[in-house]
């Protein structure tokens, strides 16, 4: 009886949140600048620590995270209610910047490599940043597989509930909470042959 009226609360609180948050958004179309704060203050850091945690880096990722929301201002008109939460939308714009991100680090380097030295020696600064960064962790998540890399970004880097990451990788929970519990296993695998 118990978990049947939890399970009631947390439907309705859903309910209620979604509300809110359709409320918010309706606010935000009409350019109340309130609306697009509290959008602000509700997801940025959320926003910020995804993309932190694909990218590795501080600077990048503010800015990365800024244009989330500015492209969510210039496209509010095209975002449509499918039972998923405003949220997910940001999410997916946010994936989308990490990639073409990856894309523009990925073409720099390749023509940096031909223009320049065959072994350049990284400086002082870019080494303490490494190891700022947790680069273990990161190695180690790279090995696992993209859509246990996403569940991992999105649980901890962001730090999703479990519900919130179904709805961002439209995925069922159960298939989030299988993802997330192999891709712990393999975390710990890899990690302890490491070291």
């Amino acid at each position: 009886m118990r978990s049947y009226i939890r399970m009631v609360w947390e439907i309705s609180l859903a309910k209620g949140l979604a509300l809110s948050e359709q409320d918010l958004i309706t606010r935000a179309r009409r350019g109340e600048s309130q609306a697009w704060a509290e959008i602000y203050e509700e997801f940025f850091n959320k926003i910020y620590r995804f993309i932190f945690f694909k990218i590795g880096s501080q600077e990048e990722a503010e800015d990365l995270s800024s244009r989330v929301f500015l492209k969510a201002i210039e496209s509010l008109g095209s975002f449509r209610w499918r039972g998923v939460p405003f949220s997910a939308w940001l999410f997916r714009i946010a994936r989308n910047l990490v990639i073409d991100h990856h894309r523009r680090a990925a073409s720099q380097r390749r023509y940096l490599e031909q223009a320049s030295d065959p072994d350049p020696l990284p400086s002082a600064e870019e080494e303490a940043i490494k190891a700022v960064q947790h680069e273990e962790v990161r190695r180690a998540v790279a090995q696992l597989t993209p859509a246990q890399q996403e569940v991992i970004n999105l649980r901890f880097g962001a730090e999703l509930s479990t519900a919130e990451t179904a709805q961002a990788m439209k995925k069922s929970l159960v298939a989030v909470k299988a993802l997330q519990h192999s891709a712990l296993v393999n975390l710990r695998k890899i990690m302890s042959t490491e070291s």
